[in-house]
């Protein structure tokens, strides 16, 4: 097999999140549709209903019969023109995003190697798409749609996805749950699905707010409006935050300070960003940094972390990189690749690897032969010092 050969199902693993976020933003769409027609329909079914028993009784109203069916038709109207709504506004994008990705990694197939210049040029364009997403998460959303705009790339990433992200988490920064509350209404089923909390940490959040104003009438209220419904699975977190009324805000008893304690808000912004990456289908890492990873991992070995063996040419020496490869797992690799410590290059064949007579370091035979002849024959290990004439050296291979 052909070194460069293109590996499709390789590329594919990262395409994943690409290809579901518009999928599951049609889902909405489908989902809010099926809804209003459940609603208004059933409505209708009901009138239709009663308009039959009312014939059955021999209760022959005609304009009452009118007037219902009139309301019927109304309803079906009214139905129509919302599914319309919902169609133009966000079923008709959504499914040209749709088309455009799914084209867009289709075009894959039609490439054989590394080598191809159209492969090339897909590939700056998936660079560009996470360097979007990087900025995205990253809070950088004018470099997101500026690069997104010079790059005509629009479709192929999730600002409006991450200004929702972004508006819900400043609103959490400004310590309201409202913005949240009102997206984990819109998502109840899904959330309930992956038996996901955070609409409860929210609600319990509102709670201990009203407790440190003093509040205690209205959060008692509050607790059982909002808080005794989650009592079959927080029976115990419930319970504590009814004993939180009995203990001021500067309390130094530790399960109720840390209730008090203002860092949770920080804890509700990483929860509700881990809870709408994972309805989205979102990783929680930025795509840039898991394709990294996947690059660190291939490079990575001890010797990257011994300030002796450091390469200049290797990713994973350079010290920020070196900082993102300790999450990955060091390499494994069947035939071994020498480099040379001075020069980075590969030692090869034709590069014959020599070592010293004493210290036994080894570096390139090209970079010794040329030390030696600008000092007429000598030799000099940069790392241990020992010197020696060129012809003392060993040939390893």
């Amino acid at each position: 097999m052909s070194v460069n050969k293109l590996n499709t199902e390789g590329i594919m693993l990262f395409e994943q999140p690409f290809a579901r976020v518009p999928y599951e933003n049609y889902r909405k769409v489908f989902r809010s549709s099926q809804k209003n027609i459940e609603k208004e329909l059933g409505a209708v079914q009901t009138a239709a209903n009663a308009i039959a028993k009312r014939a059955k009784l021999e209760s022959r109203d005609a304009e009452d019969a009118i007037e219902a069916v009139d309301g019927m038709i109304t309803r079906v109207e009214n139905l129509k023109r919302k599914l319309a709504d919902l169609q133009s506004s966000s079923g008709s994008p959504t499914l040209g995003v749709m088309r455009e990705r799914f084209q867009h990694l289709m075009s894959v197939e039609t490439m054989q190697t590394t080598k191809d210049p159209e492969f090339a040029r897909w590939a700056d364009t998936r660079l560009d798409r996470w360097l979007v997403d990087w900025s995205l998460r990253n809070g950088k959303e004018k470099t997101a749609k500026m690069i997104a705009d010079d790059r005509g790339i629009e479709r192929l990433v999730d600002i409006d996805l991450f200004s929702d992200i972004r508006r819900i988490a400043d609103a959490l920064k400004q310590r309201s749950c409202a913005e949240a509350l009102v997206w984990c209404s819109d998502n109840k089923s899904a959330l309930r699905k992956v038996k996901n909390t955070l609409e409860f940490d929210l609600r319990l959040q509102e709670y201990i707010e009203l407790a440190r104003a003093g509040k205690n009438i209205d959060a008692i209220a509050y607790s059982k409006k909002y808080l005794l419904p989650w009592q079959e699975t927080h029976l115990p977190q419930i319970r504590q935050a009814s004993a939180l009324l009995c203990f001021p805000p500067n309390t130094t008893c530790s399960p109720y300070k840390r209730l008090y304690d203002l860092s949770r808000w920080n804890t509700l912004i990483q929860s509700f960003r881990l809870a709408f990456y994972n309805l989205s289908t979102l990783p929680s890492e930025p795509l840039l940094h898991l394709a990294m990873y996947a690059g660190l991992a291939s490079l990575k070995l001890p010797a990257c972390y011994d300030p002796q063996t450091k390469n200049v040419d290797c990713p994973v020496c350079d010290p920020t990189l070196g900082k993102l490869a300790e999450e990955v797992p060091f390499s494994h690799h069947v035939n071994s690749t020498i480099v040379c410590r001075i020069t980075g290059r590969i030692i090869d064949g034709d590069n014959m690897p020599m070592a010293f007579p004493n210290s036994g370091q080894v570096y390139s035979g090209e970079e010794l032969e040329d030390m030696a002849k600008k000092n007429v024959g000598i030799v000099k290990d940069p790392k241990t010092g020992e010197a020696c004439e060129f012809s003392m050296l060993r040939r390893l291979f």
